[in-house]
């Protein structure tokens, strides 16, 4: 796994090593959680909680529940945002990490629909809808903590690590259902997949341990003593930045290709083309570790070349690859499927996901930061969500399934494209002067 870079001299004022390395365990344990609910409703979820429906049915239905935790995003980032800009970015993490940690241990306790009907479906979807909320401050504030802790001409490269830990979760979630799913299918179906929610626990408790050593940024101390934190953040933030809003919304679509593909190939390959579950599962842990080197090495390609043209790159690059991707699990061929697979997701999406925790962050002043990109981006995430539930309703669950996937896919890249093009070029604009453009007519340096 990639190493937390050592502090530079040049950045005093902050911590930005202990904040990096912070975000990085706090992402990864807390998108274990998250990534553990997207594979369970892949793989098991339509025969525990949906087995009266159809085949087809309840693998659509399964893939509605881990869509339904979006749903619940956008409200957790107007409450957390609130939250993380008026009262620090701290108490955001810390009170994101225990909720998601006792949801997802809730949900390995669940009776089944075997045992209490319709209620056990209901129940998933509660606690689905807690994770969702929990989860939607914890990148903003993990981003925001980090982006002000950064000297200015690096702040891509440490933000990146708390990408780099969200990968680094969704290997750990990923690792730990390869001998889950190897499992007998009576006993998978009865206690083997409640054991990675149940581990949920151990990762709140070490998790909780981390955030409560954090130290506070420079930049929200500064707008502390000097009384300009905002009453009503969201209020600032609709006025002066709502275009900034609208355009993080757009462009964090690009996260429809994270979920297209990790839960969306891989009911496909499973359910559909028949395909085994641990080398499915094996190409997710792989592209992950390739992306554990990728993310940062992309962040510090954006902070000498700029943010757009590296994420722009990144988006188009996906939208050619998802083609070759759901062709090769089309045609059962697994040597295509590791190798464009990694490709695609642990090596051109990373550009994407090394670059919007600054670029989305720059966007907004030091009053906003935090709820700015947690409302753009965990709307964006909310449609996100959606679009293995969209893709399989527009495209069916046939074998031939996969072209109609992958050109929504590629339809989203374009879309946020088209985002990213419109936003102005930030990597050269000082930390003190981010988001101010605009606002009080402060001028970007050439």
């Amino acid at each position: 796994m990639s190493a937390v870079p050592v502090d530079r001299p040049h950045a005093a004022q902050g911590k930005p090593r202990k904040a990096a390395l912070a975000a990085w365990i706090g992402s990864a344990l807390e998108y274990y959680d998250f990534f553990i609910y997207g594979t369970a409703a892949a793989l098991v979820f339509s025969k525990i909680f949906f087995p009266e429906s159809a085949p087809a049915t309840g693998t659509l239905l399964a893939l509605a529940t881990f869509g339904v935790g979006y749903l619940a995003r956008p409200v957790g980032a107007f409450v957390l945002g609130h939250i993380g800009d008026k009262f620090g970015r701290k108490r955001v993490l810390v009170a994101t990490l225990v909720l998601m940690g006792l949801s997802t241990f809730l949900v390995g306790c669940l009776p089944t629909y075997e045992d209490i009907g319709v209620l056990a479906p209901v129940l998933l979807v509660v606690l689905r809808l807690l994770q969702g909320f929990s989860v939607a401050g914890e990148q903003a504030g993990a981003n925001s903590m980090t982006l002000e802790h950064a000297p200015p001409g690096r702040r891509a490269y440490y933000t990146s690590f708390t990408l780099n830990g969200t990968q680094a979760g969704q290997i750990l979630a990923t690792a730990v259902f390869l001998p889950i799913a190897a499992l007998p299918e009576d006993q998978l179906l009865t206690w083997g997949w409640r054991v990675p929610f149940w581990l949920s626990i151990v990762v709140a408790a070490v998790g909780l341990l981390i955030r409560r050593t954090l130290e506070e940024t420079p930049a929200f101390e500064r707008e502390v003593a000097e009384g300009a934190v905002a009453k009503m953040p969201l209020a600032v933030l609709f006025r002066d930045h709502w275009k900034d809003v609208l355009r993080v919304v757009v462009a964090a679509v690009i996260a429809s290709v994270s979920t297209i593909f990790t839960v969306h190939a891989l009911s496909y390959a499973v359910n559909t083309m028949k395909l085994d579950r641990t080398p499915m599962l094996w190409v997710g842990v792989l592209a992950n570790v390739a992306a554990l080197i990728a993310i940062p090495l992309w962040g510090r390609l954006s902070d000498r070349v700029g943010r757009k043209p590296v994420f722009a790159g990144g988006s188009l690059g996906c939208a050619v690859l998802m083609f070759g991707y759901l062709w090769s699990i089309s045609a059962g061929d697994y040597l295509l499927i590791f190798v464009i697979g990694i490709l695609m997701f642990g090596v051109v999406h990373s550009a994407t996901s090394g670059v919007w925790p600054a670029f989305y962050g720059e966007m907004f002043s030091t009053r906003v930061r935090l709820s700015g990109m947690a409302v753009g981006t965990q709307i964006g995430f909310a449609i996100a969500g959606f679009a293995p539930t969209i893709a399989t309703a527009v495209a069916g669950t046939g074998p031939d399934s996969w072209f109609g996937v992958a050109a929504f896919t590629a339809l989203l890249c374009l879309v946020n494209v088209a985002a990213v093009a419109t936003a102005r070029e930030t990597y050269r604009v000082p930390t003190d002067k981010l988001g101010l453009v605009g606002t009080t007519r402060v001028k970007v340096p050439a």
